[in-house]
């Protein structure tokens, strides 16, 4: 396996890990907590989890971030701060290090969280959840910070692109999609895709598609082969954090559907892989990822 395949599953590893620990959690206590009122503003910030990262600097919070998670890669930045781990790895003793006076966590990291707030240190927690929820997260995360005006800018230009999406598509048929986020590279094997609720389903419909498993309640799906062949799909959208991936090895993992030849989308050549970790990481390039799918469904709409 190369180094980037291992990191890649790794990948993998940690953002199925998070949805089923959302899941677990349940979030129907809402996808953030640690935030109440009166709170000083944080001058030391450290995050795992990228989608917060991303979200920081791009409320204008990212002097204040002293510390990032292994696989943070945006914005560019992000390179010049110390790693911590992540999801499955956490430094706990780095962390500590960097003095900070605000971390944030995946809820699921309940012993790290632990061990902080004995420290006297402030928690931000974040869950998987739907559109709505990302959203409701970076408002929070915005008012954590004092950062309220750039959050709610930010926030609510997600909404009007998203909304402007569903304008520009209404009334144009809606192709039944599989939407892929993690499979083995060069198998079918280990196969994942989005169930009808979470972000990914969301930022599908919002894209002029129709998930093939909508009414399966869960945000991840273990998938057969027997079972992608039953849902018989329109359309297969594969998404992929690699956004380095070669030409070739991009037109290799798209020739791996080929040996489920009977399914719609492989017969019609309607399979597409979509580069870029915006796709699994939701913050603030949601509507373009969003945008990019609907633009794989529907390309004369644009």
């Amino acid at each position: 396996m190369t180094v980037m395949n291992r990191r890649n599953t790794a990948f993998v590893a940690s953002v199925l890990l998070a949805v089923s620990a959302a899941l677990a959690s349940g979030l129907a206590s809402g996808p953030a907590s640690g935030v109440a009122s009166g709170q000083a503003r944080p001058e030391r910030i450290v995050s795992v989890v990228p989608a917060l990262t991303e979200t920081l600097f791009a409320i204008g919070a990212g002097d204040d971030v002293v510390g990032v998670g292994t696989f943070d890669t945006h914005p560019p930045e992000v390179a010049t701060r110390p790693r911590v781990g992540g999801l499955l790895d956490p430094d706990m003793e780095q962390i500590f290090a960097l003095r900070p006076d605000l971390v944030v966590f995946h809820g699921s990291q309940q012993d790290q969280i632990e061990q902080v707030t004995r420290a006297g240190i402030d928690t931000f927690t974040y869950v998987h959840g739907g559109v709505d929820d990302t959203l409701t997260v970076i408002r929070r995360l915005g008012a954590r910070t004092d950062r309220q005006a750039d959050a709610e800018q930010l926030a609510a230009s997600i909404e009007d692109r998203l909304a402007a999406l569903r304008t520009r598509l209404a009334g144009r048929d809606r192709p039944r999609v599989l939407l892929v986020f993690g499979r083995e590279p060069g198998s079918l094997r280990n196969v994942y895709a989005s169930g009808g609720t979470g972000f990914l389903h969301d930022m599908l419909e919002a894209a002029g598609g129709e998930n093939v498993f909508a009414e399966l309640p869960r945000e991840s799906l273990p998938l057969t082969s027997e079972a992608i062949l039953t849902a018989a799909p329109d359309v297969i959208v594969e998404l992929t954090y690699d956004e380095r991936m070669a030409a070739s090895s991009q037109a290799s993992e798209i020739a791996v559907w080929d040996r489920l030849s009977s399914v719609p989308a492989v017969r019609d050549r309607r399979v597409h892989l979509l580069l870029g970790n915006q796709f699994v990481q939701p913050g603030p390039r949601m509507a373009d990822a969003t945008e990019a799918i609907a633009r794989a469904l529907h390309p004369d709409a644009f």
